[in-house]
């Protein structure tokens, strides 16, 4: 039996796609979370098989969660998601997410996918694979992401320099830089140009 953790914070979506997977002779849905800290509290709690989250989850995003459980369990990850962002498929790679699937997908197609990736073989969506090969790479160094990461609270210049351990006239340098490289009239424009872009 597949024991599994589903996490979706639309509360309708998530109520339908575990009551269908449940119907598998071979999962048992065995919690349900409607964010992101929820579910990696219930991982801890139930230690699935197989954890499905949502990307697009409160207060973070479903890519921590995946991130937090995978550093405590040997739990896999699915990631579904209604945008899927190329970027976002790297460091999902990156952080050990065994599939990473659109909303788009039918129950009984991920019924499937998830005895793959209880198997221990991963599944990305073709598509998906497909424009991860074709993107752009991000023009932005690793410390103008880790200051527009940070910017995405909405932090100050001086909070941000605090979390990241850098000089407040350090921290304008990489978001001013950020900024012309993304063509954004701000640091907030800019940190949801690489939001959407999936690069932070």
């Amino acid at each position: 039996m597949i024991r599994l953790l589903i996490a979706d914070d639309e509360d309708l979506l998530r109520g339908a796609l575990a009551a269908l997977l449940a119907l598998e002779p071979d999962i048992e849905v065995v919690a349900e979370a409607a964010t992101a800290t929820g579910a990696v509290r219930l991982a801890r709690e139930h230690r699935p098989d197989i954890a499905v989250l949502d990307l697009e989850m409160p207060p973070t995003d479903g890519l921590r969660a995946a991130e937090e459980i995978r550093a405590a369990l040997p739990t896999r990850i699915v990631l579904v998601t209604r945008h899927a962002r190329p970027a976002v498929l790297r460091r999902a790679l990156a952080v050990g997410v065994s599939g990473f699937v659109p909303k788009t997908t039918e129950a009984t197609r991920l019924a499937e996918i998830i005895r793959d990736v209880a198997a221990g073989r991963r599944y990305v969506d073709p598509e998906i694979a497909a424009s991860a090969l074709t993107e752009d790479p991000c023009p932005l160094s690793e410390r103008e992401l880790e200051v527009l990461r940070a910017s995405r609270t909405g932090a100050s210049v001086n909070e941000i320099a605090a979390r990241v351990h850098l000089a407040p006239g350090t921290v304008r340098n990489y978001l001013s830089a950020a900024m012309t490289k993304l063509g954004a009239s701000s640091r907030h424009a800019a940190a949801h140009k690489a939001w959407e872009e999936g690069w932070i």
